[in-house]
């Protein structure tokens, strides 16, 4: 069911034996194991340890964590773009009643983003929402909020490493059952920013749509060859 990638543990079969597997959680992180999330956790002890900790989960949601993987003959069956864990999830929750909060990005594109949820699924229950800009180290206020709705999944839209961190400090003691850091997924819900054609998905070629419409995002792209050697050489 796993896949080891210096010292991580990736999940490896489809999306279905993904929620089966979550469903046997209480409270669990759901991490986008892309090489730009895992690299940051290589860096910083706090997040290697939840990321490796009994209540996580990495999903291989980047082509270099599956060509990584496949270096290594651990081979991940296909890539899990956590966007489309994001929607399965929204879904799920819309189905069973659950409630959600949505935290991060910019204000204004976080309530374009719930009107258009609101839209797509009508009886989907968003508790709460807040928007990106806060002190890490100094949220209690943000943290009762949470605590009072409860909302069963709490999407963290803020970017790497900040979202991860978040979650790390403050999975413990929230009223939560499900944690994801979701990236730029409000940004496409909310209509700023469109997906890449399904063909480049299917060919593992997001990466490249995203960096032909956001070129602020090439240099980020380093994280792939990087991880990618520290995969095969340290392994």
């Amino acid at each position: 069911m796993f896949s080891k990638v210096l010292g991580y543990k990736v999940f490896n079969k489809d999306e279905e034996e993904l929620f089966k597997y979550i469903s046997e959680f209480n409270k669990v992180h759901i991490i986008s194991g892309n090489p730009e999330v895992l690299n940051n956790g290589l860096k910083n002890e706090e997040l290697f340890n939840n990321f490796t900790s009994e209540n996580s989960i990495i999903i291989p949601d980047g082509i270099g964590t599956v060509i990584a993987s496949k270096a290594l003959n651990q081979g991940v069956q296909k890539k899990i773009a956590g966007i489309e864990v994001m929607e399965k999830l929204l879904e799920k929750c819309e189905a069973e009643g659950r409630s959600i909060y949505l935290l991060g990005t910019k204000e204004e594109v976080l309530q374009k983003c719930i009107r258009n949820l609101r839209i797509k699924h009508p009886r989907l229950v968003i508790s709460g929402s807040h928007n990106g800009f806060f002190d890490l180290n100094n949220c209690s206020e943000l943290i009762t909020e949470i605590n009072t709705l409860k909302p069963y999944a709490l999407f963290v839209a803020m970017g790497a490493p900040r979202q991860e961190l978040f979650i790390t400090k403050y999975m413990d003691e929230l009223n939560a059952n499900i944690f994801m850091g979701v990236g730029g997924c409000f940004d496409v819900f909310a209509g700023e920013v469109k997906r890449a054609p399904k063909w480049m998905i299917n060919l593992g070629l997001e990466w490249l749509y995203r960096v032909s419409k956001e070129p602020y995002r090439m240099k980020r792209l380093g994280s792939i060859p990087a991880f990618i050697a520290k995969a095969i050489f340290k392994s």
